[in-house]
């Protein structure tokens, strides 16, 4: 796509819907940019918003050059317009950053330092975070241990989107083509020098979140199944036990039998088995499913996403 030129910081930033905040988020991004003191764009990707998000892009365009907008055709999901947003960056460090100002613009000078010390990744590790409730708190925290075991990949706890990577790391997510995209999990998998740095993540500035509790059990999913097999080989494991404690069991019955002679077996115990038998198997059903959906996607090989128009690019 686009080649990388003299620019020493490009920001990347999704907007779905974001109207309210866009004045405040680029004042800050700006204010603390301009601090820095290095070249800079700010890569603005409309995925799909449907109030006037667009068009409040399009305004700050045209008054501050450096805000880029890249226009897709549809909303096509915040993985995907996160990675629009790099495709299209040109900056020898890139730094991906949500609309909603839960993570501070002003941490970007301390991520620019460790950048400069050598590190190709800087990334932002949530301390505590404001504003949201007790179960998604729980919810997020015990998602990233779980995977965080589950994965051959180590993947930082309380880590989002929100860091500085190199350009040496940028082209290497570039290569990476598969389309169900777990951002967290590729950016861990690319590997190179990498470093946290700790933080509180605020409130949201304005307007309401777009993720709900089925969008994030989805969100979920998608990490596990792309970054870990373990579910497949629980199936396999559970199968295994249950068919040893079948002949434990049909071993106890002849023993019985032998013993006391023949007897009627219970009605309420075979339909136990049976139910139980019949849900561990449409479970691992599920499970392949899971898998098998992915593989159906990526084997059609279509197109990340499409672009309508592009302001400043």
């Amino acid at each position: 796509m686009n080649q990388p030129c003299e620019i020493d910081i490009s920001v990347v930033v999704p907007i779905y819907n974001e109207e309210e905040n866009l004045d405040y988020l680029f004042d800050r991004l700006c204010r603390n940019l301009d601090k820095i003191g290095l070249t800079y764009e700010i890569v603005c990707v409309n995925d799909g918003s449907r109030d006037r998000s667009l068009v409040e892009l399009i305004r700050h365009h045209q008054q501050n050059s450096a805000i880029k907008v890249v226009n897709l055709s549809r909303n096509f999901g915040k993985e995907i317009a996160l990675t629009a947003g790099i495709d299209y960056a040109r900056g020898r460090g890139v730094v991906p950053i949500d609309a909603d100002l839960q993570d501070p613009p002003e941490l970007i000078e301390i991520m620019v330092n460790k950048w400069k010390e050598g590190y190709d990744v800087v990334y932002a590790k949530r301390r505590a975070r404001q504003g949201e409730t007790w179960f998604k708190r729980f919810t997020a925290n015990n998602f990233y241990r779980i995977i965080g075991r589950m994965s051959d990949v180590p993947i930082p706890r309380d880590t989002g989107d929100f860091r500085l990577m190199d350009r040496r790391v940028v082209e290497a997510l570039k290569q990476l083509p598969e389309r169900n995209r777990f951002m967290k999990g590729l950016f861990a998998w690319v590997g190179f020098e990498q470093i946290a740095i700790e933080y509180d993540r605020d409130r949201r500035y304005a307007g309401t979140t777009k993720w709900n509790y089925w969008k994030l059990w989805n969100f979920a999913l998608d990490g596990i199944a792309a970054f870990s097999s373990l579910p497949l080989k629980i199936w396999s494991y559970l199968g295994l036990a249950i068919s040893l404690l079948s002949m434990i069991y049909a071993g106890f019955l002849i023993v019985r039998t032998v013993i006391s002679g023949i007897d009627v077996p219970g009605y309420a115990s075979l339909m136990v088995a049976v139910l139980f038998l019949g849900g561990v198997q449409l479970i691992s059903l599920g499970a392949i499913g899971e898998y098998l959906g992915r593989i159906y996607e990526e084997v059609k090989k279509r197109p990340l996403y499409f672009v309508r128009d592009t302001y400043g690019l």
